[in-house]
């Protein structure tokens, strides 16, 4: 039995969708509204809610192997119930920013999730990806009001990945051998700039998008009124205000590690152009 929590999410649902296609034996999905939820037929969907770690363990029930998306919850009570349950195998999704900007904030508290899972005495698995392309869905009101889409650091282009390669990666460490105590960085193919994604994305839809690049100053506020200040600052730094060449840098891993080339952007934008019409 797998385990994918975050099952609804973007690399969740994809997820699941892989397993499904490949064969991998029983599935589980962890939700908090099963009713509420589209899952494969051979899914098995339980409810409960991280933030209350009791509700996760009759999911854990039986479970070999799982997926997990760092700092949903409270980590420490998630890995020692997963261990306790009999789970021997766990996939964590965590980020690039722990090797690419350590001194930050969220970085170090994925890191210390990193840890925890290591000192587990569970086998591990470690996906580390850059931005990703879903993060383009921040401007969908924008765009269906056909207003203009406003961002820094308009033409630092970070390698943005699909997060179905996310779940790419996820599926092959969870249901072929070879992947047990590896990290993984992940990223897109090439780089792809905040300007380019607007392109991308006004392309899909045969229209223009108008695009205004602003200060940090100006994007500072609004993402400080919804992250916090000290999440902000990270976002923007990662975004190009602090950029490290190990940042920029475009992986292969993705092909590696599935046998397939990283999905560019635009086919990202070209599967989700229904969220900005």
């Amino acid at each position: 039995m797998i385990l994918v929590t975050g099952a609804t999410g973007h690399i969740g649902s994809a997820l699941l969708r892989e397993l499904q296609a490949c064969g991998a034996g029983p599935v589980r999905a962890f939700t908090r509204d099963a009713s509420r939820a589209a899952f494969p037929e051979e899914v098995e969907a339980v409810e409960g809610d991280f933030a209350e770690v009791e509700t996760l363990r009759p999911a854990l029930d039986g479970v070999r192997a799982l997926f997990l998306l760092s700092r949903t919850g409270p980590d420490a009570d998630i890995l020692a119930a997963a261990r306790q349950a009999g789970v021997e195998h766990v996939v964590l999704v965590s980020s690039i920013t722990v090797q690419t900007h350590p001194h930050l904030g969220p970085a170090g508290e994925n890191l210390a999730v990193e840890r925890l899972l290591k000192d587990s005495g569970m086998a591990w698995t470690i996906l580390r990806p850059t931005q990703f392309a879903s993060n383009a869905l921040m401007w969908a009101g924008t765009i269906r009001d056909r207003a203009a889409v406003r961002a820094p650091y308009a033409d630092t282009g970070l390698p943005t990945i699909h997060p179905a390669d996310i779940a790419s990666v996820a599926r092959a460490a969870l249901t072929e051998p070879g992947h047990r105590g590896r990290t993984y960085a992940l990223t897109g193919p090439e780089p792809v700039s905040a300007r380019q994604q607007a392109e991308a994305i006004a392309a899909v839809l045969g229209r223009d998008v108008p695009f205004i690049e602003i200060s940090r100053k100006e994007a500072r506020g609004p993402m400080a009124a919804v992250f916090g200040e000290e999440a902000a600052d990270a976002v923007l730094d990662v975004m190009g205000g602090d950029v490290k060449d190990e940042l920029l840098a475009v992986r292969d891993t993705v092909a590696q590690v599935t046998g397939s080339p990283a999905r560019p952007f635009r086919q990202w934008a070209a599967e989700n152009a229904h969220s900005f019409r």
